[in-house]
C-alpha cells in the first residue's frame, strides 16, 4: 500500500495550511525531512494500536496530556522531565485508586502546529498572519516572525527527536522506577491539599513494594514504563515527509509520532487529512464536536477504518461541559449499534474555553471536571465504556486555568500566564483532576483488567 502524493492532497482542498512565499525553500525542507531517520518505530505503533484495543474493551484506561501548543524553546530537559513526572503521578493515581492499567500518551514531539479561526490577526490596526504554531511562524507580533517559515518543520523535527531522547532516557533510566512515587512530588504540591493527599497514597505505595521486595518479587514493570508520543497532524509537508514504507510489512506509518489525530476543523470525510489518515496504519484519533453527527461519526469510522480493527480509531469528543450529556448520547449509541469497535476519549478542554473578564484565554476547573463527569455519566447509563481522557497540561506552576483547590481566579491569571495558544492545568490542577477521576473509574463497572 501507498499513500496518495502531496499535490493529491492539497487538490482536496487541505485545510488549515500555512501558505509559504517560497516553494523551493519549501521544496528544501521537505526533501530533508524525506530522508531523516524515523522518531517512531512501527513495532511501536503496533503496540500502541493492542493498548488502545484493551481501552476500548474496558481493560485499561487512556490517559493522554500534555502542551497545547509545544514551543522550541521548551525542549528542555527540566521542562520535559516536569510534564513527564505529573503524567507519571496522574497515572499513578488513576492506576492505585481506580484498579485500572493506565496507557500513558504524551502529548508532545510534535505538537508544534494549532488550527486558527482565522488565518490573519490584527492589533492596533496592524494585520499580519496569524501564529499558528513553531511549527510554521514566530509568536512574536511583526512581519518578519509571522512568514510561515519551512525550515520550522525541520526544526520541529530536530525538537522532537531531542523530546523523545529525554522521555525515552527518563522513563528507562530510573526515573519512572515505582519507587520514585514520592520523590516526584515538590514542595509546592507538598504544601497543597491534594499534594498531601498524594504523599498518602505514595506511602501505601511504598508500603505494598516493601511487601513485594520483602517476598522477593521485584518484576521489570516497577522500574520502567510504556510511554507514547501522539500529536495532530496538521501540517501535511511535515506529516507526509515523515511517512514511511515498514520493511515487515510494507505498509505506511506515520514515523513521527506512535499516535496522530485529527482535529475538528480537519475532519470533513472528503478532506485532504481524512484521505491521509486513512492510509496509514498508526493508531488515530479523531475529535468530534457539537456539529458532529451520529452519521458523521460512522462515516468518518468507515473511511478511516474499513476494517473494523481494534483499537485503530479514537473518537476524541469535545464538546463542553454544556453539551456533552445531550450531544454526546446520539453518536455513542448509534456508533455501538452498529458495532464500530472505537475507543471514546474524552477532551474536556477545548469546548469550555472563554476569554476572562482580564483578557486572558482561559478555561474554569469546574467546567473541565464537569465536562468529565458527563462523559462518565452517558457511558455508565449507555453501558458503553468512558476509555481515557486528553488534557492540556503542564508540569509548572503556572496560573492559567481559573479554579480548583488553588482557587485560581481571574486576576491571578495574570501571575504566571505562559502559553502562547490555550491554557493549560497546571501540575496541583492536573493532579487534582486525576483524583476526582480516579472515584469515577471506581463508580463504574470495568471489564476484567489485563496487562495492557
Amino acid at each position: 500500500m501507498s499513500i496518495p502524493d502531496l499535490a493529491s492532497l492539497h487538490a482536496l482542498g487541505a485545510a488549515q495550511q500555512p501558505t509559504y512565499p517560497d516553494p523551493a525553500r519549501l521544496e528544501g525542507a521537505v526533501t530533508t525531512l524525506r530522508t531523516a531517520p524515523p522518531l517512531v518505530f512501527a513495532g511501536e505503533c503496533d503496540d500502541l494500536t493492542a493498548k488502545i484495543a484493551a481501552v476500548a474493551r474496558g481493560e485499561a484506561f487512556l490517559l493522554q496530556g500534555g502542551d497545547c501548543a509545544e514551543t522550541f524553546a521548551g525542549v528542555t530537559a527540566e521542562n520535559v522531565r516536569n510534564k513527564l513526572r505529573v503524567l507519571l503521578q496522574m497515572a499513578v493515581v488513576l492506576t492505585y485508586a481506580a484498579k485500572v492499567p493506565v496507557v500513558k500518551i504524551g502529548r508532545l514531539a510534535g505538537q508544534y502546529a494549532k488550527p486558527r479561526s482565522s488565518d490573519l490577526e490584527t492589533r492596533d490596526g496592524v494585520t499580519l498572519p496569524a501564529y499558528r504554531g513553531d511549527a510554521v511562524n514566530g509568536y512574536d507580533f511583526t512581519p518578519e516572525s509571522r512568514i510561515p517559515d519551512p525550515q520550522r518543520l525541520v526544526d520541529v523535527y530536530n525538537a522532537s527527536a531531542a523530546t523523545l531522547n529525554l522521555v525515552r532516557a527518563f522513563t528507562t533510566g530510573g526515573y519512572a522506577d515505582l519507587r520514585q512515587v514520592s520523590e516526584w512530588n515538590t514542595d509546592f504540591v507538598r504544601s497543597s491539599p491534594v499534594g498531601q493527599r498524594y504523599e498518602a497514597l505514595a506511602g501505601e505505595i511504598q508500603s505494598a513494594l516493601d511487601f513485594m521486595a520483602a517476598i522477593g518479587a521485584d518484576p521489570v514493570e516497577f522500574h520502567k514504563v510504556d510511554f507514547h508520543s501522539s500529536h495532530e497532524a496538521l501540517v501535511l509537508e511535515y506529516e507526509h515527509a515523515l511517512t514511511r514504507i515498514d520493511s515487515r510489512t510494507e505498509l505506511p506509518y506515520n514515523v513521527s509520532g506512535h499516535m496522530v489525530w485529527i482535529g475538528e476543523r480537519t475532519r470533513q470525510l472528503d478532506g485532504a487529512h481524512v484521505e491521509y489518515f486513512r492510509h496509514i496504519r498508526n493508531p488515530i484519533g479523531c475529535k468530534l464536536g457539537p456539529s458532529a453527527t451520529a452519521d458523521d461519526a460512522l462515516a468518518l469510522a468507515a473511511r478511516l477504518n474499513p476494517e473494523n480493527e481494534p483499537g485503530r480509531l479514537t473518537f476524541i469528543t469535545r464538546f463542553g461541559a454544556g453539551k456533552v450529556r445531550d450531544g454526546l448520547p446520539p453518536l455513542v449509541e448509534k456508533v455501538t449499534a452498529e458495532g464500530v469497535q472505537v475507543a471514546w476519549v474524552s477532551d474536556p478542554m477545548h469546548g469550555n474555553t472563554f476569554e476572562a473578564s482580564t483578557g486572558y484565554k482561559t478555561r474554569r476547573f469546574d467546567d473541565v471536571l464537569d465536562e468529565i463527569r458527563g462523559f462518565f455519566e452517558v457511558h455508565r447509563a449507555l453501558g458503553t465504556v468512558p476509555g481515557g481522557m486528553m488534557v492540556e497540561m503542564t508540569g509548572d506552576d503556572v496560573t492559567e486555568i481559573v479554579g480548583g483547590g488553588e482557587e485560581i481566579d481571574e486576576h491571578g491569571l495574570a501571575h504566571r500566564y505562559e502559553s502562547v495558544v490555550d491554557p493549560r492545568l497546571n501540575r496541583v490542577q492536573s493532579l487534582e483532576l486525576a483524583f476526582h477521576v480516579a472515584e469515577m473509574l471506581r463508580a463504574t463497572p470495568t471489564a476484567a483488567p489485563t496487562g495492557a
